[in-house]
């Protein structure tokens, strides 16, 4: 949808400020200065065809989903922004709406399993092709650009669980320079630490579940752009396939839009603290930690010019003991919560291979069997850090 003219009036001011203020005027009926939940399924009709602000069914356009879309497009920088009843049923409309088969898409090594799933399984059956590369390569990416034509190109970044940085700058202009689009999941960084549109992405995809939302207790994703065109697209095939969100689910993301900023800088300097406590254990522990804003990660110093205000609340962390150990890691914490997902306020643990990420076991993006991952919350460092030296006890 468009922005409204209020929200658009304060593309100027701070991301702050438009998380709390965009689409968000209040009820012209009450005044009601929190935007309402609209638990309709139909909206009366003014004669045949006479659509009160143009609400008819609410598959197709709602209130409350509208107001989250105008607040993420502008907290984005975005001209549009488009929900959906998760992450992957909004990168599914994406690709089902401007892919037909015979097309092609450049994967990198290192994505969520279950985007990897979505494009191996459902993707490739239909007649679209794929390929995997070391996305953070630049020259190999061009390689590959050069080599065969692509529809897209898929990046994440920081990437899901390895946490490996793509320069977002630097591959757009290389897609482009062969008629390739850029998509990037920014579901890690969120649109408080890094802007892909300003970098020459074409599309941003998240999953709202994680730090939009912010309290696990919501399942959403979005797709956020500047083309009209793909927009509309979008916008039909949402509609006609009918994975949105519900109203509850829409104005659960506006609440959690609203503290964004705020949680992901906690979310950053906890884990900061973290990673930089795990690096210091001893070899007998700590195979590797894989965080960016560690100077000893291969992509820091592209991250610390990407990211803005913080590195993200997510860490990757190798256990020296293998398999087995790592296991008995992820289940021996006490305020970590061993369970899938990430971006809540409360801190949570997964063994991604057996996992987030079993998807994938035998193929190109298998991960690390020893691999851990945190998803690092607001609560007090120190008490973090207690936690996980004392599940290293356990091993």
């Amino acid at each position: 949808m468009t922005i409204s003219t209020n929200a658009a009036a304060l593309n100027a001011a701070a991301l702050s400020t438009r998380a709390i203020h965009a689409g968000q005027e209040p009820d012209p009926t009450t005044g009601a200065v929190v935007t309402p939940i609209y638990m309709t399924s139909t909206f009366k009709q003014d004669g045949v065809g006479g659509l009160r602000h143009g609400y008819d069914y609410s598959r197709s356009v709602n209130p409350t989903r509208n107001s989250f879309d105008a607040q993420l497009a502008s907290v984005e920088g975005a001209k549009y922004a488009l929900s959906f009843a998760s992450g992957l049923a909004a990168i599914d409309v994406l690709l089902r709406s401007t892919l037909k088969p015979g097309d092609n898409i450049l994967l990198g090594n290192d994505v969520y399993g279950g985007t990897y799933r979505l494009l191996a399984k459902v993707f490739v059956p239909w007649g679209v092709g794929l390929d995997v590369v070391d996305i953070t390569d630049t020259a190999a990416v061009s390689a590959a650009l050069a080599a065969k034509p692509y529809k897209y190109i898929w990046v994440e970044t920081p990437s899901n669980p390895l946490l490996n940085i793509t320069d977002i700058a630097a591959t757009a202009a290389v897609a482009h320079a062969h008629g390739t689009k850029v998509v990037v999941d920014n579901t890690f960084a969120s649109p408080v630490l890094q802007h892909p549109l300003e970098d020459g992405a074409d599309v941003v995809v998240y999953s709202t579940t994680k730090y939009i939302g912010g309290h696990s207790d919501v399942v959403g994703g979005a797709i956020v752009l500047n083309d009209e065109e793909t927009k509309d697209a979008v916008a039909f095939l949402q509609n006609a396939a009918g994975a949105v969100p519900s109203p509850f689910d829409s104005w659960l993301d506006i609440r959690g839009l609203k503290t964004l900023e705020l949680r992901v800088k906690q979310h950053s300097r906890n884990a900061m603290k973290v990673a930089q406590w795990l690096e210091s254990q001893p070899a007998d522990l700590v195979e590797r930690v894989w965080y960016p804003g560690l100077e000893s990660h291969p992509g820091h110093e592209i991250a610390a010019r990407q990211m803005h205000g913080g590195f993200g609340g997510m860490i990757s962390v190798q256990i020296a003991a293998g398999f087995e150990a790592a296991k008995r890691f992820a289940g021996a914490t006490q305020i970590f919560t061993l369970a899938e997902s990430l971006g809540g306020v409360e801190s949570l643990i997964e063994h991604p291979g057996a996992m987030t990420h079993a998807s994938v076991a035998g193929t190109t993006l298998e991960v690390p069997a020893n691999l851990i991952r945190l998803s690092v919350g607001i609560e007090d460092a120190d008490d973090l850090i207690a936690d996980l030296e004392q599940a290293f006890k356990a091993i």
